[in-house]
């Protein structure tokens, strides 16, 4: 089984910044979890997260088409398949990292967002 590393790898350039908006909306939303406990219930900083869930999918897409872009390259010469199935795989990872870390976002986004006081 290949390791998460290596998935992450195939996945191409645009699961860095997928991995960046990630990490940063897991913290502001532990940050806001944590605020909320001690009594502040405002809404600040969850239209970050907001933000995030709505652009995770959409470099998700940005991954797919330059993905898809890369599998046309590689049959444009010489018509490599195994070329070809690299630009792919990193189309399909992309797509599902991005939709994957949208949707982890979403419900603590969603329980916070509704606990919040500006709701």
């Amino acid at each position: 089984m290949m390791r998460v590393v290596d998935v992450f790898l195939k996945g191409g350039p645009v699961m860095w910044p997928i991995l960046v908006l990630s990490i940063a909306g897991v913290s502001i939303l532990a940050w806001k979890a944590l605020a909320f406990r001690k009594g502040d219930r405002s809404g600040s900083g969850l239209a970050v997260v907001s933000s995030i869930i709505t652009a995770e999918p959409m470099l998700g897409i940005l991954g797919t088409v330059t993905g898809i872009i890369k599998t046309f390259g590689a049959l444009e010469g010489d018509a490599r398949p195994i070329a070809a199935a690299a630009g792919i795989g990193e189309a399909l990872i992309t797509t599902a990292a991005g939709l994957v870390a949208a949707i982890l976002l979403l419900f603590p986004y969603n329980i916070l967002a509704d606990m919040s006081e500006d709701s």
